[in-house]
């Protein structure tokens, strides 16, 4: 498999960079997108790579907020035929406490109305094709973390801590192991990767490619995650748009030549 980032925070040569991520992966006979970043930058440097979005096969949405998923309609005028799939808990409802109000975070308000005819909402693990899965979180008490970031859903006219149920790791099995894709690892990357080791329980886990959500954490949150994911026994760590160039630093540190760095026009293959 194949795998090449449109955007993410840092961008590469003529490619530009903003904060958000959007994905394009090449498997077996299929071509997928993992998100669409913040804007319509993603179909610009797609456009500079001669990457035609118009052949892909299916979407994946990582988790209802914006900087995944504000350039789903540019998608969808350009490519007329794609389904994106989405967890059922998808909505239009996520928001962050900042300096004292709820500022709205999430998905486009209105699209998922206007475009319901090319969403797929998936309840919890799916298949999607051959070797190609989400996952949802199975991790309990996730709502502790929609607290410690100030992240929360708005159900009833309650704004309630985030629990993260919108959220879904995309995996594919390829001959050296599972190759996970979680865009913001809101759920924490070593448990994450914990997660997909007990839902493949056979399968050896290779990588985890995505944010790792760190910009906003202690050194020693930071320090203790990069033990976390060290004591999962995965070989490569891909991360960038929300871990931050300071936590990258230190995971790099800590793990060495195992942790990448994601920018926008780099190349995966496994």
């Amino acid at each position: 498999m194949k795998a090449t980032v449109l955007a993410d925070n840092i961008g590469e040569g003529p490619l530009a960079g903003e904060w958000g991520l959007s994905i394009y992966i090449e498997y077996e006979n299929k071509k997928i997108l993992l998100d669409t970043g913040a804007s319509a930058l993603f179909t610009e440097n797609a456009k500079a790579m001669d990457i035609p979005l118009e052949n892909i096969d299916f979407g994946i949405l990582s988790h209802a907020h914006y900087d995944h998923a504000n350039g789903m309609e540019y998608f969808f005028k350009r490519n007329r035929h794609a389904k994106f799939y989405l967890q059922k808990s998808c909505a239009e409802n996520c928001y962050a406490y900042e300096e004292g109000r709820f500022r709205y975070i999430g998905i486009p308000k209105n699209l998922l109305a206007a475009y319901q005819d090319r969403l797929i909402y998936a309840d919890g693990d799916a298949a999607l094709c051959d070797g190609v899965y989400v996952v949802a979180h199975k991790r309990k008490n996730r709502e502790k973390i929609g607290e410690r970031e100030q992240m929360y859903q708005k159900k009833n006219d309650d704004f309630l801590p985030d629990n993260f149920d919108h959220e879904q790791s995309l995996v594919f099995e390829t001959p050296d192991g599972l190759v996970i894709f979680n865009s913001c690892s809101h759920g924490g990357a070593d448990t994450i990767i914990r997660e997909i080791t007990a839902t493949f329980p056979d399968k050896k886990v290779k990588a985890l490619i995505g944010g790792f959500h760190l910009y906003n954490k202690t050194d020693a949150e930071i320090l203790a995650l990069a033990e976390g994911i060290r004591s999962t026994g995965i070989s490569e760590i891909y991360t960038g748009h929300c871990t931050g160039d300071h936590a990258f630093d230190l995971l790099k540190e800590a793990l060495g030549e195992s942790v990448h760095k994601l920018h926008a026009g780099l190349v995966m293959e496994f």
